[in-house]
C-alpha cells in the first residue's frame, strides 16, 4: 500500500494494460510507438513531460488521447502572452450573495494538463506551475490547494520559432521528467492518418477509458516494487555524472537527472512485464531524461550540437553492467 492508498499491481499486469493503452492511443496517434511508449513511461513514473516538436506532428492529440485511455479529467490551457498566475491556479472572488470571498479554481486542478506552448507565457505565469508540478499543491492569497492525485503535466513547445516567446528557465526544465519529440511521420504513416480521418468521418477521434485513475494508480504503485540491482543503480549515477565532465558542457545534469533514470527505467521494466531493470531500460531513456538537462557551452550553439548528441557520446564511453546480471532476489529469475 502507497502513501496514496493505492494496492501496487503485479508488474506482468502492469505491461498487459500499459501495452492496452498504447494499442489504444495507436489507433489514433499512428507511427510513433517509441515515443507514445517514453510518454507513457513518464506518466507511470509519476513525472511531467514535456513534448517538443514542430506544429501539426500531433502534441495536443497525444495529451488528449492519453488522457481519455487512462480515464483521466483533462484540461487543456492554451498559453498567452497575456495569461496571468491566476488564469492558471485560480483565484479569490466575491460572492454577493454570501458577502465573502470565495475560491474559484484554475485549470491546474485536474488529473492532466495540457499546458499548449508553454513558452509563449512570460516567466511569472510559468512559475506559476511550478510550486503544482513539484509541490502537487498550489497556494493563492496565502492558502494552500492539495492536486487531487494523480496529476500531470503535458507541456508543448515549438523549439524552432522563438519570435514572442519566453524560453523556459533551466530550473523549470529540470521539472519536466523528460522531453519527448516526435518527428514528421513516414509517407505511408502520413497516408495512414488520411485514411483513417476518412474512416472516422468526422474530425475529432474518442477512446473508451482503458482503465481509471485508481487503477492508474495501482500501476504507478507497482513502480515501487520493481527490483533496481546496486550495478545499475551506479551506471545511472555514472551517466548522470558523465553530462558534468564532457567537454561540449558547461553545466551537466543535475542529481535529478540520475533520479529521473532509476524512475524511467523502473516505468520501462514494469511496461515490459519485468520486476526488474536491466541497463537497456537505462539506455532507452536515457536522452530524453538528460538532454534537457544539459546546458552546452555558447561556441556549441555555433556548431549546432544538439545536446541529445552529448548524451549518446556518454553512453557509448560509460561502461554498462552486463546485461545478464539480472538480480537474484527477483523472483524466478537467476543470475547467469
Amino acid at each position: 500500500m502507497t502513501e496514496t492508498g493505492a494496492q501496487p499491481l503485479p508488474a506482468y499486469e502492469v505491461g498487459r494494460l500499459a501495452t492496452a493503452v498504447l494499442d489504444s492511443v495507436g489507433s489514433v496517434v499512428v507511427g510513433k510507438r517509441d515515443s507514445l511508449e517514453l510518454v507513457l513511461a513518464g506518466i507511470l513514473a509519476g513525472g511531467h513531460v514535456l513534448l517538443e516538436d514542430l506544429p501539426g506532428l500531433g502534441k495536443t492529440l497525444t495529451a488528449r488521447c492519453f488522457a481519455q485511455a487512462l480515464g483521466l479529467d483533462f484540461r487543456r490551457l492554451q498559453f498567452t502572452p497575456d495569461l496571468l498566475p491566476a488564469d492558471v491556479t485560480g483565484s479569490f472572488l466575491y460572492d454577493q450573495r454570501k458577502g465573502d470571498f470565495a475560491f474559484r479554481a484554475g485549470p491546474v486542478f485536474t488529473n492532466m494538463l495540457l499546458a499548449d506552448e508553454i513558452n509563449r507565457t512570460p516567466p511569472k505565469t510559468q512559475a506559476a506551475l511550478l510550486e503544482a508540478m513539484q509541490e502537487k499543491q498550489v497556494s493563492v492569497e496565502g492558502v494552500t490547494y492539495r492536486l487531487d492525485p494523480p496529476f500531470h503535466v503535458l507541456a508543448t513547445a515549438n523549439p524552432i520559432e522563438y519570435e514572442g516567446t519566453y524560453p523556459l528557465p533551466e530550473a523549470q526544465l529540470d521539472r519536466f521528467l523528460l522531453r519527448v519529440s516526435f518527428g514528421y511521420p513516414t509517407a505511408q504513416e502520413e497516408w495512414e492518418v488520411l485514411q483513417r480521418r476518412m474512416s472516422r468521418r468526422q474530425e475529432e477521434a474518442f477512446l473508451q477509458p482503458v482503465v481509471d485513475s485508481a487503477a492508474l494508480q495501482s500501476m504507478q504503485a507497482a513502480l515501487e516494487t520493481i527490483t533496481v540491482e546496486d550495478s545499475i543503480g551506479r551506471y545511472c549515477v555514472s551517466l548522470a555524472a558523465a553530462t558534468r565532465e564532457h567537454a561540449s558542457v558547461l553545466v551537466g545534469s543535475s542529481p535529478r537527472g540520475s533520479l529521473a533514470l532509476l524512475l524511467l527505467a523502473r516505468a520501462r521494466a514494469a511496461m515490459a512485464g519485468r520486476d526488474f531493470v536491466v541497463p537497456e531500460d537505462v539506455k532507452d531513456v536515457a536522452v530524453p531524461a538528460l538532454a534537457h538537462r544539459i546546458t552546452l557551452r555558447p561556441e556549441m550553439w555555433l556548431r549546432r550540437v544538439d545536446p541529445a548528441f552529448v548524451v549518446d557520446e556518454v553512453l557509448q564511453n560509460t561502461p554498462a553492467p552486463a546485461s545478464g546480471a539480472l538480480p537474484t532476489y527477483a523472483t524466478g529469475y537467476t543470475a547467469t
